[in-house]
């Protein structure tokens, strides 16, 4: 599995693709309550991705985390139908259970929360990351891309932005002066 993942490139996706399985998993995800059976991760491939994900989007005071967001779910059906980022992400699991066994003698998901962000800390930054983990560090670019695409895309992301669409501005008041002073401009009188 790791091996596929050094010749493939996770590809970008369309918005359309990510809207897609947006829309997909929100479907999926069932009453409220009711465990999500994956169908395109392994049981401990999804417990593992459970957990990574929300490494990156932890809960916060702002939002919840990337599983209340349903980005887990939001992989699994948009993972079923993007082969090459598929592939780069189960060869990145593979790898990231095969680096904690290495070092810790145990999985990611057997990883005490030391180690496993010890490990991210490695992979997260590619200009700074070591030469022998440029598999992780593949991994890890399109693992938080995916959770980004996600999470983004979920209710719980989109309030978060304060997103409000196509609202009807009843009044212009112009430009916030904080934001005039900031620029250096200000209105003619």
């Amino acid at each position: 599995m790791a091996g596929a993942m050094v010749a493939t490139s996770a590809v970008p996706l369309t918005a359309v693709e990510i809207g897609l399985a947006r829309q997909r998993a929100d479907l999926a995800a069932g009453p409220a309550g009711s465990a999500y059976l994956p169908r395109w991760f392994t049981p401990h491939e999804y417990r593992t991705v459970r957990v990574l994900v929300d490494l990156v989007l932890p809960r916060d005071e702002r939002s919840g985390s990337a599983t209340d967001a349903g980005v887990p779910e939001f992989m699994d059906f948009l993972l079923r139908e993007q082969a090459e980022t598929a592939a780069t992400i189960r060869g990145g699991l593979a790898w990231l259970d095969r680096e904690c066994y290495q070092r810790h003698a145990t999985t990611f998901l057997g990883s005490n929360p030391t180690q496993r962000t010890g490990l991210l800390d490695l992979i997260a930054w590619p200009a700074k990351a070591p030469a022998e983990l440029s598999q992780g560090v593949a991994f890890f670019n399109a693992f938080r891309d995916l959770t980004a695409a996600g999470f983004w895309t979920s209710q719980i992301g989109v309030a978060d932005l304060e997103y409000r669409g196509n609202t009807v501005l009843t009044e212009w008041t112009g430009c916030p002066p904080e934001a005039l002073q900031k620029l250096g401009v200000t209105y003619e009188s």
